[in-house]
């Protein structure tokens, strides 16, 4: 993998991990005033953000495990916990919007 290539799938971890995190916060403030729809849309906005940003990691996986080695950088590492902190807020958002569902159907 050139350096080039491996810039860009960096900044894609990056770019789509902040998207989906953002995605999930916005999900979490949509379901606090019951737009669970609006909760619902964002969570899904999240999921494809992830799904982009899983592709860009499976890539390099894919060209390290076929012996093409990439220097691991700072920046590679920060890419990496972007898309970490964005998986488990995505999981978190979807249990905080369950929550709120379940407290509206009871009021």
């Amino acid at each position: 993998m050139d350096e080039d290539e491996n810039l860009q799938a960096i900044m894609g971890l990056i770019v789509n991990g902040g998207n989906a995190k953002s995605s999930a916060m916005e999900a979490i403030m949509a379901a606090k005033t019951g737009d669970f729809a609006g909760a619902d849309a964002k969570l899904k906005e999240a999921d494809v953000a992830l799904s982009e940003a899983h592709n860009s990691q499976t890539g390099m996986l894919t060209k390290e495990a076929s012996g093409d080695h990439v220097k691991v950088t700072l920046l590679m590492v920060h890419s990496q916990d972007h898309l970490m902190n964005a998986i488990t807020f995505r999981d978190l958002a979807g249990e905080i919007v369950d929550l709120y569902k379940k407290l509206a159907n009871k009021a």
